[in-house]
């Protein structure tokens, strides 16, 4: 009976190691290697000048489960040569493939003009792997990413170091072959000539429409004055009112004629200096009839009511108006 006991304790045993050894092993899966995030760095402008805002900003791309620790991309962290901060701000993105990218914008401004350049220096930037419930402070880093330097230029992109910038090329011109030296006003000839017809022609189109352009007007001041003439002549003047709005409407339009048929200064001369101005001109309008309806006009516009024309000299300013219309310059 010990016998047999003792026989199933050993035999268990084997069961039991033979058993074991015959599972497979359950061994953890590994954590998945962290995939390092993608930097780049950029600025809005190249060159600058001293007082002028510069945005620096950098950019990271993280994959999936991966963040970077926002401390090590602080302004206070920035390497900065000639350059001071003014502001900061930072942005997250979440795109497609929970990829996940961060820009990080620094408004950096210079006031130093000693300096030729101004010089952003490299950065650490520490990556982790985010697990839910767990702190990046309190996950070690999975490793790190630099952010390159970047410089930026005083005024101009041009070097300011160097005298010579061998822009142009130093050798000597070669001559040109004979047969190209006198093709040359051959050239130039047949330039000239193919650009004389068009000149021509240019010029007697120019002219032509300022021809047409004087006719019209000229035709336009006789219509005008035509409907100014009949105006008045529709007017009542049997009454002082009405005589005197006739005498006004008389008088601006033989001023308006005397400027357009003569080129006189009509409106600014008074009747004793119209003759004058006349005689000194070739024209056909008579200084004396002229002078006359522009001295019965000033009567009957600033004269007292005794001295207003009557209705027939109305009627006789007004004839003569039309015989003077009626002589073109």
């Amino acid at each position: 009976m010990i016998r047999a006991s003792r026989f199933s304790i050993i035999a268990a045993a084997m069961f039991v190691i033979a058993g074991g050894s015959a599972l497979p092993a359950q061994t953890p899966a590994p954590a998945p290697a962290a995939t390092a995030p993608t930097i780049r760095a950029m600025t809005d402008r190249t060159a600058m000048w001293i007082g002028d805002r510069l945005t620096y900003t950098v950019e990271i791309v993280c994959p999936r489960g991966v963040d970077v620790l926002e401390d090590d991309l602080s302004k206070e962290k920035l390497q900065l040569d000639g350059l001071e901060v003014v502001g900061a701000d930072n942005t997250r993105t979440e795109g497609a493939g929970e990829v996940t990218t961060r820009r990080f914008n620094y408004v950096l401004t210079s006031y130093r003009p000693e300096i030729r350049s101004r010089k952003i220096g490299s950065l650490s930037v520490r990556y982790y792997l985010t697990r839910p419930g767990q702190r990046l402070e309190d996950t070690p880093p999975a490793g790190s990413v630099q952010v390159p330097a970047t410089v930026v230029a005083f005024r101009s992109m041009l070097p300011e170091d160097v005298d010579t910038p061998g822009i142009r090329d130093v050798r000597p011109f070669e001559p040109r072959a004979r047969m190209y030296t006198l093709a040359q006003p051959v050239g130039l000839a047949l330039v000239v000539l193919s650009i004389a017809p068009a000149v021509i022609w240019g010029t007697a189109l120019l002219a032509r429409a300022r021809m047409r352009k004087s006719q019209r007007s000229a035709r336009q001041v006789r219509k005008e004055e035509r409907a100014s003439l009949e105006a008045v002549r529709a007017m009542s003047i049997e009454s002082e009112s009405g005589r005197r709005e006739a005498f006004d409407q008389i008088d601006r339009l033989v001023r308006a004629h005397l400027h357009d048929a003569t080129g006189i200064p009509g409106p600014s001369l008074t009747p004793a200096e119209v003759a004058p101005a006349l005689s000194r001109r070739s024209s056909r309008l008579d200084p004396a009839n002229v002078a006359a309806v522009l001295a019965a006009c000033e009567r009957a516009r600033y004269g007292p009511p005794d001295a207003l024309p009557s209705a027939e000299e109305c009627r006789d300013a007004l004839a003569r108006t039309e015989a003077l219309l009626g002589s073109r310059a």
